[in-house]
């Protein structure tokens, strides 16, 4: 794809990567990505916004290819998908300095061989004049590596976002046109990448409200030239109480676990709460990422492997401590063959979770009267927490 003009002396460069359908060998990508760069040129100097992923260098130098000059190139994070090509560009280009943060240097010379001479650091706020044309720089650290920063090109009101408000999905569009498909990728981004961060991702919401923005040009996704749509998602996300929302991941061996978990699922179900079931033998990990953003309780499902909890639920607990959503509440239900310590097992694998832990209900074998009415008991206590918090 060639270089694509936003608007005057403003140009989208970059690559969709249609066929890429797993990041860092372990998100899922559905949709494929897209790696934006962008090439700013005022009267003066030209600025090249990002590079894009190894794998993609060819494509990004072909668009450079009729480019006489880059005087700056800003890099907003140091991760390979953003960074990578900045060898090759560089040697194109061997009068450019790059534009970052301190601690981006230092990443930068450690994962792409660059010599600190090429790099020029910036502070906080600090401008680079392109002649008509002045970048600002805007630190918004854990967004989400400690080194990251944002560019706002003033004249313009032109955001330049980094990972912020990005969405991977491989996609022709320019701009952003059909937005529920980007309202699903994008919350899908901020549940397996931003939501760990969501407090210091509230302070730099905060700190981005005092500039007036236009359009926001992410590095992965379409631009927003209706940048409400996606701040008024974030601050949902970000800030946003949880929901009347049960999500219940699970695996089943014998379906004992399984008839426990659908009893569970009907009886929250009667009481008005919403539920998000997980089969996590087949399920889109992703998926699962999204609802945990709104939900209010977490009950894994799992049958006894080894006296412990099954693999797959063990790595949905691992998962949900360390994508750190709000839930209040967590419990457990499952089967076991002769015993086990299945729940101290999960419940120590989730130091991140700040939660109230509800009565577990495991039964020996396939469920029975007794085991389907501590089901119900548990579902209505579930109900009840729900409703005294005041989640709707």
């Amino acid at each position: 794809m060639k270089m694509r003009k936003i608007k005057d002396q403003i140009y989208w460069l970059g690559a969709v990567d249609w066929d890429r359908r797993l990041f860092d060998s372990l998100i899922p990508l559905p949709d494929g990505t897209t790696y934006n760069a962008y090439l700013v040129e005022g009267r003066e100097k030209v600025a090249l916004i990002d590079t894009v992923d190894p794998p993609m260098a060819d494509t990004l130098m072909d668009q450079l290819a009729d480019v006489p000059k880059i005087d700056y190139i800003v890099s907003l994070h140091a991760e390979q998908d953003h960074s990578g090509t900045l060898p090759r560009v560089l040697e194109k280009y061997p009068e450019a300095r790059i534009v970052t943060t301190a601690k981006a240097r230092g990443l930068l010379m450690d994962m792409m061989s660059l010599p600190e001479s090429a790099f020029q650091v910036v502070e906080d706020g600090a401008a680079i004049d392109l002649g008509d044309k002045t970048l600002k720089c805007i630190h918004t650290p854990w967004v989400h590596w400690p080194e990251t920063m944002c560019a706002y090109l003033e004249e313009d009101r032109m955001l330049f976002s980094c990972d912020f408000f990005g969405s991977h999905i491989a996609a022709s569009d320019l701009f952003v046109t059909d937005e529920g498909r980007v309202y699903e990728a994008a919350k899908r981004y901020f549940a397996e990448i931003m939501m760990p961060f969501r407090t210091i991702i509230r302070k730099n919401l905060e700190k981005l409200a005092a500039y007036p923005v236009d359009m926001i040009a992410p590095s992965h996704g379409s631009i927003y030239q209706n940048p409400a749509f996606i701040l008024d998602a974030y601050n949902d996300w970000v800030n946003s109480p949880p929901k009347n929302i049960v999500v219940i991941p699970y695996v089943s061996m014998h379906e004992s676990t399984k008839l426990m978990v659908n009893h569970l699922a009907g009886a929250l179900v009667e009481k008005g709460v919403r539920v998000e079931l997980f089969n996590l033998a087949v399920t889109d990990i992703g998926k699962l990422a999204m609802a945990l953003v709104d939900a209010a309780t977490i009950v894994v499902g799992t049958p006894t492997v080894l006296a412990g909890p099954h693999p797959y639920a063990a790595y949905a607990a691992f998962l949900a401590n360390a994508l750190k959503p709000q839930v209040n509440f967590l419990s457990i239900v499952g089967s076991y063959g002769w015993g086990g310590k299945t729940v101290e097992t999960l419940a120590g694998m989730i130091p991140n979770l700040k939660v109230a832990v509800l009565e577990p209900v495991l039964c020996k074998g396939v469920p029975g009267a007794a085991d389907y009415a501590a089901i119900d008991a548990l579902a209505a206590a579930i109900s009840e927490k729900h409703a005294e918090k005041g989640y709707a």
